[in-house]
């Protein structure tokens, strides 16, 4: 028989479940909308901008009203911001040569020091690299083409992609130039600027080879140059003080960019690349060095279901401050000559664990995205996340990222 104090018992106890229950719903729901912000696939929504053959593209504010603009190949971009629409205004005149543009890539970067950002730009066949002057603000709300200055002349003229590197190798203040070749034989060069300010080249070595990278693979403190045929050690000291050693390691083609970094928390740098005419993206991890001082790695295979992945990028699409790797097809390669070249074309972001033990696939767009030479981010819109722009020859295109 339950006396009063049991029934207070009782009611206590059923009181203190339904607190529980409820204390447990609310702690499920949150951890929900936790995990709900980190999910993937994040949603994109895809603007086209223009359709031309141009193949790089990149990311500033040119007209310094403090919104970032896009460039690419003939125009530039004005962000309009949240309530405009973005139109193409010139840069320069490039010509078409049997299906592709003038335009191997191109960079944001202020040449003259004059507090406005320029375009410098280089070509597959063309020696010279050029830079374009922003014609300040005035001019460009009128539409003026922006003058050509030369940067360097190269004397190359089987450049895969030229590279205004982010990485200053003898800590001047000012980024180098460094020329792909898709040539193996041609020598790797840097150019960099002496004292007087002209830019001086460098022979690094004697070999080359389609796809570059920056790195330090071997883990001694120093970035490293991969290319197409091996790597270039950097030298303790000035690295322009003579040639660097070069390792024959690998014979292949490889993206432009080849990525180093640890993608398994192991403390050595990996090589992430893509197969630039044909299919696959990989990976390689780092078995450290044989006894002859050969790079060892085990071979992972991200994806083989589409081909062309000319470019890849690093950035954090999904706001967790880690990073994901976009890749794309790149329309068109070789003009239909590459495997799998008439496939639709495709966007995607991959994603993978600490310790690289298992790895997605997430689709950004598929039918109406590709790419070409580079793949550029940043917040165009101001709202928090990691936007992407490409540019190849089916558009140049700002795809959104709508990550709630």
């Amino acid at each position: 028989m339950l006396t009063d104090d049991s029934h207070g018992t009782l009611r206590d106890i059923i009181c203190n479940t339904k607190r529980m229950k409820h204390l447990i719903a609310l702690i499920v729901t949150l951890f929900c909308a936790v995990h709900a912000q980190a999910e993937h696939p994040v949603e994109f929504q895809v603007q086209l901008l223009a359709i031309d053959a141009n193949e790089g593209c990149a990311i500033a504010d040119y007209d310094d009203d403090g919104k970032l603009d896009i460039s690419a190949g003939r125009n530039w971009y004005r962000n309009p911001g949240s309530k405009g629409t973005w139109v193409p205004r010139p840069v320069r005149l490039i010509e078409d040569k049997g299906g592709y543009v003038h335009s191997n890539g191109e960079y944001a970067y202020d040449v003259d020091g004059d507090g406005l950002t320029d375009v410098v730009a280089g070509s597959f066949w063309l020696k010279p690299v050029h830079w374009y002057k922003n014609p300040g603000k005035d001019k460009l709300k009128m539409g003026h083409l922006w003058k050509q200055n030369l940067l360097v002349e190269t004397n190359q003229n089987t450049n895969e992609i030229g590279v205004l590197m982010d990485v200053d190798l003898n800590d001047d203040g000012k980024p180098e130039w460094l020329a792909n070749q898709w040539n193996k034989n041609a020598p790797l060069m840097i150019w960099y600027r002496d004292e007087k300010g002209q830019f001086k080249g460098h022979q690094v070595g004697p070999k080359n080879g389609h796809g570059i990278g920056l790195g330090d693979i071997n883990n001694d403190g120093r970035d490293d140059i991969l290319v197409g045929s091996g790597w270039y050690e950097r030298p303790k000291g000035n690295p322009y003080a003579g040639p660097w050693t070069y390792h024959a390691d690998w014979d292949r083609q490889f993206s432009c960019p080849m990525i180093v970094r640890d993608v398994n928390s192991d403390g050595k740098n990996d090589i992430i690349f893509g197969n630039p005419h044909n299919f696959g993206v990989f990976v390689w991890i780092s078995e450290g060095f044989d006894g002859t001082g050969k790079f060892k790695h085990k071979e992972v295979k991200l994806d083989e279901s589409w081909s062309q992945a000319h470019a890849i990028h690093m950035a954090d699409l999904d706001g967790d401050g880690k990073d994901e790797l976009i890749t794309g097809k790149r329309v068109f390669g070789h003009n239909g000559r590459d495997p799998g070249a008439k496939d639709p074309p495709i966007l995607v972001y991959y994603t993978w664990d600490k310790k690289f033990d298992s790895f997605k696939r997430h689709v950004i767009a598929e039918g109406n995205v590709g790419i070409g030479l580079q793949i550029r981010t940043a917040d165009l819109d101001a709202d928090g996340d990691n936007d992407i722009v490409v540019a190849g020859k089916d558009g140049t295109q700002i795809v959104w990222n709508k990550r709630k």
